[in-house]
């Protein structure tokens, strides 16, 4: 069981502080409901007590700390000033910047992997997608048109890109996955996209990926051949890593697919191209995660004849639902 009883209130807060992001009308209540995010999800993570989730809980405090007083410290000079004019860019590029931190975007993402691999796959998932809902909503609420967003976004499609080339930890991959999908999530922030639509695929997405890591106990690329269970399991985990990485025809094409258009229509050329050829490179490393367990022998040689209720779920939304959607566009 994921949570125990004792748990179950920090979860609740964790739910509750991120609503209060969404409702607040200001800026000081939306950072008293980062607060208390903070606080929530380091008491859920701290059920085990071991070496490494006190290291993880401990950067994680200390990185989400200094972004809080960063966007606190702008927060207070804008409220002391009460001029619009004095509401510069650098004030403003300050927040964005105390806010990038928070949602772990490049240049400052170094703390995502290490803490990532510190942590449960389940409190990964967490951290993964609802702890960056609250942050990307005040990102949104604030000027789109920011120098420092642009080098964020081209930084983190890199990044992410690179960095999971040198790495053979699942927990890692995931982490610059996510950095890099965190720059394709900034770009529609930037367009003023629907960004919302773009974190609830990328959500369901990761949520299946790391159920079923969870469920193999999987922790590094090796481990993949040893802990397929059968052939269709072998597929299911294939086509929800490539729907990842972006690849039509699956579920995670849709959401990049609205990023290029809204590139193309602001005539972001030069941005699109670079983001598209560092998509590409992330499926280098999907690819070596997925390519060693459809290729080497399994234990199971026939496919098997009943297929799981949940593994059924998982190949409708990541194959025939895009094709809907596809059909319904056009």
């Amino acid at each position: 069981m994921f949570m125990t009883k004792s748990k179950m209130w920090f979860f609740i807060m964790l739910m509750t502080s991120t609503l209060i992001i969404l409702s607040s009308k200001n800026w000081m209540s939306m950072w008293m409901g980062l607060e208390f995010n903070l606080l929530s999800f380091i008491g859920l993570i701290s059920a085990t007590k071991n070496k490494m989730k006190s290291q993880a809980i401990m950067m994680y405090f200390l990185t989400q700390s200094m972004s809080s007083m960063i966007l606190i410290f702008s927060l207070m000079i804008n409220y002391f000033l009460m001029s619009t004019i004095m509401m510069s860019p650098i004030f403003k590029s300050i927040m964005i910047i105390g806010l990038l931190i928070k949602v772990g975007a490049a240049p400052f993402h170094m703390w995502v992997p290490e803490i990532m691999f510190k942590l449960k796959w389940m409190e990964a998932t967490i951290l993964m997608t609802w702890q960056k809902l609250g942050p990307l909503f005040m990102t949104s609420a604030l000027c789109q048109n920011n120098w420092m967003m642009s080098v964020s976004i081209i930084l983190s499609s890199m990044m992410g890109a690179i960095g999971g080339l040198n790495t053979t930890s699942l927990k890692k991959i995931m982490a610059y996955s996510s950095i890099s999908n965190m720059g394709w999530m900034l770009m529609l922030i930037a367009q003023q996209g629907n960004w919302y639509l773009y974190w609830i695929v990328y959500s369901v997405i990761v949520a299946t990926i790391n159920n079923i890591f969870n469920k193999w106990n999987s922790l590094f690329i090796n481990q993949m051949t040893m802990n397929t269970p059968s052939l269709s399991s072998k597929f299911i985990i294939a086509m929800s890593v490539l729907s990842m990485g972006g690849l039509p025809p699956f579920l995670g094409f849709l959401p990049k697919w609205m990023v290029i258009q809204s590139m193309i229509y602001n005539g972001s050329f030069i941005i699109m191209l670079l983001m598209i050829m560092m998509s590409l490179i992330t499926l280098i490393y999907y690819m070596r995660m997925i390519s060693s367990a459809l290729m080497l022998y399994s234990p199971m040689i026939k496919w098997m004849y009943k297929t799981p209720s949940k593994m059924t779920h998982l190949m409708f939304i990541n194959t025939m639902l895009p094709l809907f959607l596809v059909l319904s566009y056009l």
